[in-house]
């Protein structure tokens, strides 16, 4: 069994999820987000106590075969932990070179059952999983029987039409071995616009018990909300994805983003290096709902990182790491002397 492991056990998400149960509370977990999941935005997260933060998907075929996509597509540190890999995978083969590769960098590896992105379950990944029980619990058995406790396994699903295949799926993979459970309280057909499942995640709990830690996934976007979850279902920790991304600091207590929050991502993004149009998304993410609209349009407009700082500092005191006061502030810094706009 290879011994090979440099992360420190004691922030495997299992570990983290124990210690939090010690502190009488579900743990904080800040899900997968195609593009915008980066180092920088998880580092944001965990400054605003996230106990557990997720890459984006990576693609097991493309990571495997393809050495621009591994520099591409994953980036870590020291500071990068609690942090779970998610994988869209669809074969075994693929995914025991992509554990190898990737399992001695991450603290757990998530199996994305759930993505409902029709290109993705056309290839067979994601939500198609969610037909596929024996292969998911081969993918989990096979890597269990290889690394064992060297590596711990999240199973993210949604649910079926039918609950009791919902049941069936989740026992199968937790024979096979997988550390813990992900769902999503939804199927890959229902929109966002509808309420997530409450009563399917609670099930899902009730079936496995205090065997695996199960986290539930879906419309978490207060700290209202993260209770409300977790008192009904049961869970032992609550997701948060489109929440966290408009509001890293939602388990705070806070109810939009803080001003603190832009001043940290704009440094960690110019720190670490993001392309610029995600920058200027995440930005515009943040500030959605704490800045008037024909400003907002004003920083969507930017074209490079440059005239988007710029833009920035005419409108707001943007403080930097080492000035007083940095990423400390809750309401927007509005510099009076610059803008042209009456607040």
């Amino acid at each position: 069994m290879p011994t090979k492991q440099l992360r420190d056990l004691k922030y495997r998400p299992t570990e983290i999820i124990k210690k939090c149960k010690e502190e009488g509370r579900p743990a904080y977990i800040a899900g997968p987000m195609v593009r915008y999941s980066k180092l920088p935005f998880r580092e944001l997260c965990r400054f605003y106590n996230v106990d557990i933060v997720y890459t984006p998907m990576i693609l097991a075929r493309e990571f495997v075969r393809n050495e621009i996509a591994r520099y591409t597509d994953f980036t870590t540190n020291e500071a990068d932990r609690s942090v779970i890999v998610q994988v869209g995978v669809n074969n075994v083969d693929d995914f025991m070179k992509f554990v190898e590769m990737i399992h001695p960098y991450v603290d757990a590896i998530g199996i994305n059952c759930g993505c409902p992105i029709k290109e993705q379950v056309r290839e067979g990944i994601g939500a198609a999983l969610m037909s596929q029980p024996d292969l998911v619990a081969d993918l989990v058995r096979t890597a269990k029987e290889k690394y064992g406790d060297a590596i711990c396994i999240d199973t993210k699903i949604r649910i079926h039409s039918d609950i009791n295949q919902t049941i069936e799926f989740v026992k199968k993979v937790v024979d096979a071995g997988t550390d813990m459970i992900t769902v999503h309280g939804r199927t890959k057909n229902t929109r966002s616009s509808v309420p997530v499942n409450l009563d399917a995640i609670k099930v899902v709990c009730d079936t496995v018990g205090s065997t695996i830690p199960v986290i539930a996934n879906g419309d978490c976007f207060t700290l209202d909300d993260f209770i409300k979850i977790a008192s009904y279902t049961g869970v032992d920790g609550v997701m948060s994805a489109r929440g966290v991304l408009s509001n890293p600091a939602l388990f705070t207590g806070l109810d939009k983003t803080p001003w603190s929050a832009v001043e940290m991502f704009m440094h960690l993004a110019t720190s670490y290096g993001l392309p610029y149009k995600l920058v200027q998304y995440q930005v515009a993410h943040l500030l959605e709902d704490i800045i008037p609209k024909k400003i907002l349009k004003k920083i969507n407009e930017q074209q490079n990182m440059a005239d988007l700082i710029d833009c920035l500092d005419e409108h707001f005191v943007l403080k930097r790491k080492g000035e007083k006061g940095f990423a400390t502030s809750v309401e927007p810094q509005w510099n009076l002397e610059l803008t042209s706009l009456t607040i």
